[in-house]
């Protein structure tokens, strides 16, 4: 009988130390993120580097990105990935990352927001209301003290894309890439 209270016991203070272990984990963790965007650049002067600067957005990106390509294969049922790699990154003008709201004419909402702006991790997406989103791109400020874009979902490779088209819509963002540093080299 002793021993079962025993063994009780010491799975009880098991618990409570793990618990009390992962709690001070978590806020540890948190007071790390807190200093290092207070050491770090700012999430705004970097934004506005990144968005009117193509050498320096290149240099901003941690490719390839955490989520790949992915399309559908002509059977409908297969997927396929491709790395999102730089010759498949379409550069972000101000424009593009801009936060507002637009009622079209036709009656669809636009909304293009940051909808995570923790101190050291962003997520910006657009698109419009009821429906999937367009363009989803994470920032995340690493150890170094810079933000980076470590993640992105866009609409040039949706999984409506066919693979057979992958090509050329590459091209196509590398021509919009062209025009984008020409204005922002």
């Amino acid at each position: 009988m002793r021993a079962k209270k025993f063994a009780c016991c010491l799975l009880v203070m098991s618990l409570l130390a793990g618990i009390s272990f992962i709690s001070c984990g978590n806020s540890s963790r948190a007071k790390a993120e807190r200093e290092a965007a207070q050491a770090g650049e700012d999430f705004k002067s970097f934004l506005e580097k990144f968005t009117s600067s193509a050498a320096f957005q290149y240099t901003r990106v941690k490719f390839p990105l955490k989520t790949p390509v992915t399309l559908l294969a002509d059977d409908g049922e297969t997927e396929k990935t491709f790395p999102f790699t730089k010759e498949k990154w379409p550069l972000l003008d101000s424009e593009t990352l801009r936060e507002e709201r637009i009622t079209q004419e036709e009656g669809g909402v636009y909304v293009s927001k940051f909808t995570l702006n923790e101190p050291a991790h962003k997520v910006f997406e657009a698109g419009y209301e009821e429906s999937e989103v367009d363009l989803r791109v994470e920032f995340e400020l690493l150890p170094d003290g810079k933000w980076y874009v470590v993640d992105c979902y866009t609409g040039w490779y949706g999984y409506d894309l066919p693979i057979a088209e992958l090509k050329q819509t590459i091209q196509h963002v590398q021509e919009e890439n062209a025009a984008f540093k020409e204005l922002h080299p």
